[in-house]
């Protein structure tokens, strides 16, 4: 049975001010900074006990007093649903209880892009290497969250670099991420701002920095 409760951009948008823990990436997430590592434990197994008391599973990752947490349907195809706002807002209720506070700087998702004229060619290779599942009609998906996407950017004229990577962050962290991009010595070119710019380094290799906006 396919989910009839999965949101259009406009209704996340329209939600996301009421839930300033979160930014959408993909999905919902957050990175959520506890005051000791015990603390962010403790919120781990409250997190765990709201996610059976709903029935909807997030996706969290502890890192000593960080918890990275994201959430979205994955009987609707990884879209976002009005369950996952709800239990954005529980989560999010129980962080305030714990006295956690988000971070949005490490707010990001990773992908890997190969360009190519023929993605028919190559990609059950990549698929193979990584062992990864099909994720739409352009790449491959870590079926367990884990691994960074993969993707293949169809061209007649691939790049001489045919890799480069994809971070993707919040809208409001853009300006913070490229501006460390430029004085590392990157090569900006936002033609495509704010949905990506493209950074450059000195030897020709890509780094796209992508967000929700667009």
């Amino acid at each position: 049975m396919v989910a009839k409760d999965v949101l259009s951009r406009e209704q996340i948008d329209a939600e996301l001010p009421s839930l300033p823990l979160w930014s959408y990436i993909g999905g919902l997430r957050t990175v959520l900074k506890c005051p000791t590592s015990a603390a962010a434990l403790e919120l781990l197994a409250a997190i765990g006990d709201i996610a059976q008391g709903a029935n909807h599973h997030p996706d969290v990752d502890w890192r000593y007093d960080l918890l990275f947490v994201a959430t979205y349907s994955h009987d609707a195809n990884l879209q976002v649903t009005a369950r996952d706002i709800a239990l954005a807002h529980a989560i999010s209720a129980a962080a305030h209880a714990a006295g956690a506070v988000s971070v949005p700087a490490l707010v990001k998702t990773f992908d890997l892009a190969i360009d190519t004229d023929n993605k028919d060619a190559v990609a059950d290779l990549w698929q193979s290497a990584f062992g990864y599942v099909p994720d739409g009609d352009s790449g491959f998906a870590d079926p367990h969250g884990r691994g960074p996407g993969l993707w293949f950017q169809e061209t007649a004229t691939p790049n001489p670099n045919r890799m480069h990577v994809d971070v993707n962050v919040p809208f409001s962290e853009s300006a913070t991420a490229l501006a460390a991009l430029a004085g590392a010595g990157g090569t900006l070119d936002d033609e495509y701002a704010p949905r990506w710019v493209v950074v450059t380094d000195a030897q020709g290799n890509r780094v796209c920095i992508c967000t929700e906006i667009g």
